[in-house]
């Protein structure tokens, strides 16, 4: 009986694809331990690499930290670690560390009833969730907190849970607590329907909180400091009124936000998820960055959901992570969330100044530039010398890229 394509091996799969040998070969070569790709993904064929870098100078709450960052991104983390240098020095807390998990009820019949009985049996509801997941309670974590949330119109009816996961991200303990709750109610509420029960991405419960007090003569190196910290301040109350500049705004934010979130192995697509959510939770998507002037400071701050872990999931599978939180130095995962925020608000700092003053995007440019050389084949000395020609013509493109590599190979 031949097989399905998900019980074949991977490089079973890969001999279907009929591909080159070049290409045969660069998704053979892979370093991730066989066994882990092959369980963390299906139909799995190789791996992706990308970059790893180091941002500098960042010291949040008193500690010095050397910041790991992965991304593709030309000038992320220099722009990380600049806007750390300019910034000196921030203060982050994690002002709650709960996720939230939904029971939904669709075409509620009695909705009274069901308010009734969850609230006369509190007591049963916190021991069902002891019983449905009894080793985060020995953590010192589970459900703190449930409340109810009523759809008249369209007759839904969720049931909120506030739930301690200690230093996971939670996915997986919310998710069988509620799986034990969901039995309950269907116990108590035979007659009504539950639609699922999942934990929510928009972990309004896990908010980070980052700020910085930056002296504006810090901000120009040409004594312009005021009209620079006044011109990011300006850009900072636009990204609350448009929404085409506040996509860009937390874009730059989460270059930051991401690299560090993919770096030690969390969940890059549910955090993305939250904070955009969280841009619009007055209505409107808004920048998230939020920058004013006192007196000779510029003053910063960030609010953010950052459900990261520092156990579990990709975290504990990819060695590559463990690594990562080993250079931060980090066990705790409220700690991880405030260096994480606090990159976010560094790489907005850097981004704004960027966009308001005259001159600072050369070294964007130059990286630019380097990657431009990279992407036509230059290899070695190659790619400095394409650079420096790229930052001198009129107009930095591939196809001029292309022409500088010709030439310099020719002579």
């Amino acid at each position: 009986m031949e097989k399905k394509f998900y019980q074949l091996t991977p490089a079973q799969r890969r001999a279907t694809l009929n591909l080159s040998k070049k290409h045969q070969e660069i998704l053979e070569n892979m370093a991730l331990d066989a066994d882990i790709a092959n369980n963390l993904i299906e139909n799995q064929i190789s791996e992706f690499e990308l970059p790893m870098g180091l941002a500098r100078n960042f010291v949040v709450n008193g500690h010095t930290y050397q910041v790991p960052m992965v991304t593709e991104e030309p000038s992320v983390v220099a722009a990380a670690s600049n806007g750390a240098k300019i910034a000196g020095e921030f203060t982050a807390e994690a002002i709650q560390r709960l996720m939230r998990g939904q029971i939904v009820f669709y075409d509620i019949q009695a909705p009274e009833k069901v308010l009734q009985k969850l609230e006369e049996e509190e007591a049963r509801i916190f021991q069902c969730a002891i019983e449905a997941y009894p080793s985060i309670v020995k953590r010192g974590g589970g459900l703190r907190h449930y409340a109810t949330r009523i759809f008249e119109e369209e007759k839904f009816l969720s049931v909120d849970f506030k739930i301690d996961v200690k230093d996971a991200m939670g996915a997986n303990i919310t998710n069988s607590i509620l799986e034990g709750l969901s039995q309950l109610f269907r116990e108590w509420f035979p007659q009504e329907q539950i639609l699922f029960s999942i934990l929510s991405n928009y972990a309004t419960e896990s908010l980070v909180k980052v700020s910085c007090d930056i002296p504006v003569a810090n901000l120009s190196k040409e004594g312009r400091g005021q009209e620079v910290a006044e011109k990011i301040v300006a850009a900072s109350r636009f990204s609350k009124l448009d929404t085409y500049r506040a996509t860009t705004h937390n874009k730059g934010i989460m270059n930051g936000i991401n690299a560090v979130v993919l770096a030690t192995g969390n969940d890059t697509r549910a955090i993305a998820a939250g904070i955009h959510a969280y841009a619009a939770k007055d209505g409107s998507y808004q920048g998230l960055g939020t920058w004013q002037t006192h007196n000779d400071k510029l003053h910063g701050e960030l609010i953010v959901p950052l459900p990261v872990a520092t156990v579990g999931g990709g975290v504990k599978v990819l060695p590559k992570a463990q690594t990562a939180l080993e250079i931060l130095g980090v066990k705790e995962a409220k700690i991880l969330a405030q260096i994480i925020a606090s990159v976010g608000l560094a790489q907005n700092l850097a981004a704004l100044r960027a966009l308001v003053s005259e001159g600072i995007q050369q070294g964007h440019m130059s990286l630019q530039a380097r990657s431009l050389a990279l992407s036509v084949g230059a290899k070695g000395e190659e790619v400095s010398k394409i650079t420096a020609r790229l930052r001198q013509e009129k107009i930095m493109n591939q196809a001029v890229a292309k022409n500088i590599l010709e030439e310099l190979r020719k002579n």
